[in-house]
Protein backbone atom coordinates (compact mmCIF):
# COMPACT_ATOMS: atom_id res chain seq x y z
CA UNK A 1 0.00 0.00 0.00
CA UNK A 2 1.00 3.56 -0.59
CA UNK A 3 -0.55 7.01 -0.32
CA UNK A 4 -0.16 9.68 -3.00
CA UNK A 5 1.63 12.90 -2.00
CA UNK A 6 -1.66 14.80 -1.55
CA UNK A 7 -2.95 12.18 0.89
CA UNK A 8 -6.17 11.88 -1.08
CA UNK A 9 -5.62 8.44 -2.64
CA UNK A 10 -4.51 5.07 -1.36
CA UNK A 11 -2.94 2.70 -3.87
CA UNK A 12 -3.24 -0.98 -3.00
CA UNK A 13 -1.10 -3.48 -4.90
CA UNK A 14 -1.60 -7.24 -4.67
CA UNK A 15 -1.34 -10.47 -6.60
CA UNK A 16 -4.72 -9.60 -8.15
CA UNK A 17 -3.78 -6.14 -9.47
CA UNK A 18 -4.02 -2.54 -8.26
CA UNK A 19 -6.83 -0.54 -6.73
CA UNK A 20 -7.12 3.14 -5.84
CA UNK A 21 -9.29 4.34 -2.96
CA UNK A 22 -10.42 7.90 -2.23
CA UNK A 23 -9.42 8.52 1.39
CA UNK A 24 -12.30 10.95 1.99
CA UNK A 25 -14.91 8.22 1.40
CA UNK A 26 -12.81 5.01 1.22
CA UNK A 27 -14.62 4.13 -2.01
CA UNK A 28 -12.62 2.40 -4.71
CA UNK A 29 -12.27 4.80 -7.64
CA UNK A 30 -10.05 2.72 -9.95
CA UNK A 31 -9.19 -0.94 -10.51
CA UNK A 32 -6.72 -2.69 -12.79
CA UNK A 33 -6.45 -6.49 -12.71
CA UNK A 34 -3.08 -6.53 -14.53
CA UNK A 35 -0.08 -7.57 -12.47
CA UNK A 36 2.12 -4.55 -11.80
CA UNK A 37 4.31 -5.25 -8.80
CA UNK A 38 6.36 -2.44 -7.26
CA UNK A 39 9.99 -2.06 -8.29
CA UNK A 40 12.37 -0.80 -5.60
CA UNK A 41 9.42 0.21 -3.42
CA UNK A 42 7.70 2.24 -6.14
CA UNK A 43 4.36 1.36 -7.76
CA UNK A 44 2.74 3.17 -10.67
CA UNK A 45 -0.67 4.72 -10.02
CA UNK A 46 -3.86 4.21 -12.01
CA UNK A 47 -7.11 6.16 -12.33
CA UNK A 48 -6.89 9.61 -10.68
CA UNK A 49 -3.18 9.05 -9.91
CA UNK A 50 -2.39 7.48 -13.30
CA UNK A 51 1.32 7.36 -14.01
CA UNK A 52 2.38 8.74 -10.63
CA UNK A 53 5.18 6.97 -8.85
CA UNK A 54 3.88 6.02 -5.41
CA UNK A 55 6.16 4.89 -2.60
CA UNK A 56 4.63 1.70 -1.21
CA UNK A 57 5.21 -0.43 1.86
CA UNK A 58 4.76 -4.18 1.97
CA UNK A 59 3.37 -6.44 4.64
CA UNK A 60 5.88 -7.67 7.22
CA UNK A 61 5.46 -11.39 6.52
CA UNK A 62 6.73 -12.49 9.94
CA UNK A 63 4.24 -10.31 11.81
CA UNK A 64 1.51 -10.07 9.15
CA UNK A 65 1.31 -6.30 9.65
CA UNK A 66 1.78 -3.07 7.74
CA UNK A 67 1.58 0.51 9.03
CA UNK A 68 1.29 3.71 6.96
CA UNK A 69 0.88 7.36 7.82
CA UNK A 70 -0.60 9.98 5.49
CA UNK A 71 1.77 12.66 4.15
CA UNK A 72 0.10 15.32 6.34
CA UNK A 73 -0.05 12.90 9.27
CA UNK A 74 -3.79 13.47 9.66
CA UNK A 75 -4.58 9.74 9.46
CA UNK A 76 -2.79 6.42 9.65
CA UNK A 77 -3.52 2.92 8.42
CA UNK A 78 -2.73 -0.36 10.12
CA UNK A 79 -3.08 -3.70 8.35
CA UNK A 80 -3.13 -6.95 10.28
CA UNK A 81 -4.09 -10.32 8.83
CA UNK A 82 -6.59 -9.02 6.26
CA UNK A 83 -8.07 -6.13 8.27
CA UNK A 84 -7.24 -2.46 7.70
CA UNK A 85 -7.84 0.00 10.53
CA UNK A 86 -7.92 3.76 9.85
CA UNK A 87 -7.12 6.15 12.67
CA UNK A 88 -7.59 9.92 12.53
CA UNK A 89 -4.78 11.80 14.18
Amino acid sequence: MGIDPSGRYLLAVSHSGRGVFDTSTWERVARDYSLAYPVNGIAIGIGPIDGQQILVAGVNLKKGTLDLESPRRDYSLSYEYGTITVRSE
